[in-house]
């Protein structure tokens, strides 16, 4: 295009149609996703909160800060300290990323077990891809489990802890998506091939 004024104007417009596609496709991939059991009246003052702590943050200031901050769901009462890995390894950016992932008790509870166990051992190193491939591998069991206690979450939770322990290293993401649809396949739950959980 020219670098002349209709030349930026359509490059400032084809820019915002792609970042609304982005957005739209974004939320497509969000819809079959179950609501946050916890309202987002009580996260916004939550996050509020902690604004009184220096982001980027550990996991282990959060939970120095704002622990035994109680956090009322669907499913029950949780402190911070329940759902939040009192170690180094974890760090959020801002109060709105704490805020997400707090949302999902079930997932983060998870993720908790998961994260405080790699950092017993130090040679089970989290990269950021992928700890995001195990929390939407929770969040899948979830939405298929969502009228169950839970038990998909639990037993792939301890799967991966279990592999922790005896390899001293973190499963791969696939893996544990493997690991997953073994397990909702097992428990007639179907899985299909173009899932996240359909490998």
């Amino acid at each position: 295009m020219a670098d002349n004024k209709n030349g930026r104007e359509a490059q400032a417009q084809n820019e915002e149609r792609r970042q609304r596609e982005r957005a739209i496709a974004e939320e497509l991939e969000r819809a079959d996703e179950p609501e946050p059991p916890v309202d987002p009246a009580e996260l916004a003052y939550f996050e509020t909160e902690l604004e009184t702590l220096e982001f980027p943050a550990t996991a282990a200031d959060v939970v120095a800060a704002v622990g035994d901050r109680e956090i009322e769901s669907t499913e029950g009462t949780y402190t911070v300290a329940d759902l939040l890995p009192d170690a180094e390894v974890e760090s959020f950016e801002s109060p709105a990323e704490v805020r997400t992932r707090v949302q999902r008790p079930t997932v983060a509870g998870a993720m908790k077990r998961v994260v405080e166990a790699a950092d017993e051992h130090q040679s089970a190193s989290f990269g950021a891809s992928q700890r995001d491939g195990y929390e939407r591998t929770f969040r899948e069991l979830k939405a298929i489990d969502a009228d169950d206690d839970d038990e998909g979450i639990r037993v792939i939770a301890d799967w991966i802890i279990e592999r922790i322990h005896e390899k001293e290293k973190l499963p791969g993401s696939r893996e544990v998506r493997r690991e997953a649809a073994k397990f909702c396949r097992s428990n007639g739950y179907s899985v299909r091939n173009d899932e996240w959980l359909g490998i």
